[in-house]
């Protein structure tokens, strides 16, 4: 009786015209079953109406042109559209949003956040909007903290604890700071074209080239620029380092074979 002649060979030189076999490829469906979240779709749905309604209430407040022109208006414009798309996807089973996505979501809006809590509201800073501004009551009390400080920690929250990890690199740093540059540009243009002396010309102090020339503006960019580069490096190494919050939930198959020695084969 002949054996079989076994599929692979060790050191077995390869045969002319025949390409080697490719390895197999495991979707990673096959590692973890997709699964509807309704919590996670639940509080992503909550955050991007929390968003939502902070820029709501900002633009029947004021000028809508003038409201649409802030950093802050478009970071939480932008929170509203990400996290409905990825608690539709959430509530699905469908694949999550691409990391480079989610991420840059994560940076302009904490972006949003620690500029406004740590520079505009300090007023030994020299650049607060706050010294000589009444406190905000009502509606524009409400849209402040959520535009500032309630989507900023729930985004934040949402991707440590919810979100699972994706092969950030460095490269991707670099990328996420394309809008801020790009707002940069947009600023200076914007007030560049109003007359002296027009009211909230330079969206933010900082920006001010009447206050601080343009070499000023430079020198501020480019420490502002460093400081978003830093949080961008943070978010990409604390992304490789964080524990997959899906794993973490997801229930191993039953073992339907026991070791012999204790109780056989089921």
């Amino acid at each position: 009786m002949i054996a079989p002649m076994p599929k692979d060979i060790p050191d077995l030189p390869a045969i002319p015209g025949i390409p080697p076999p490719s390895p197999s490829f495991v979707p990673a469906t096959a590692v973890v079953a997709p699964t509807r979240r309704p919590v996670t779709a639940a509080f992503r749905l909550l955050v991007a109406l929390a968003a939502a309604m902070g820029v709501t209430i900002d633009l029947i407040l004021g000028n809508a042109v003038h409201v649409l022109s802030y950093f802050t208006i478009q970071s939480n414009a932008l929170v509203a559209l990400v996290f409905t798309a990825s608690a539709r996807r959430a509530w699905t089973a469908r694949r999550p949003l691409p990391g480079v996505v989610t991420g840059g979501t994560l940076l302009y809006i904490s972006i949003t956040g620690l500029v406004y809590h740590l520079i505009l509201t300090n007023q030994p800073g020299g650049f607060s909007m706050t010294d000589d501004v009444a406190p905000l009551t009502g509606w524009h009390a409400v849209a402040n903290q959520l535009l500032h400080t309630v989507t900023p920690i729930a985004v934040l929250a949402d991707w440590l604890l919810l979100t699972r990890p994706t092969p950030l690199a460095v490269r991707n740093a670099a990328t996420w700071l394309v809008y801020p540059l790009a707002y940069l540009g947009f600023s200076l243009a914007r007030g560049a074209m109003m007359s002296p002396g027009t009211p909230m010309r330079y969206l933010y102090p900082f920006v001010d080239v009447d206050e601080h020339g343009y070499g000023g503006i430079l020198g501020n960019a480019a420490i502002l620029g460093l400081a978003f580069y830093a949080l961008a490096l943070l978010a990409v190494a604390v992304d490789h380092l964080r524990p997959d919050p899906v794993r973490l939930h997801v229930r191993r198959p039953e073992n339907r074979i026991s070791s012999p020695a204790t109780s056989g084969l089921k």
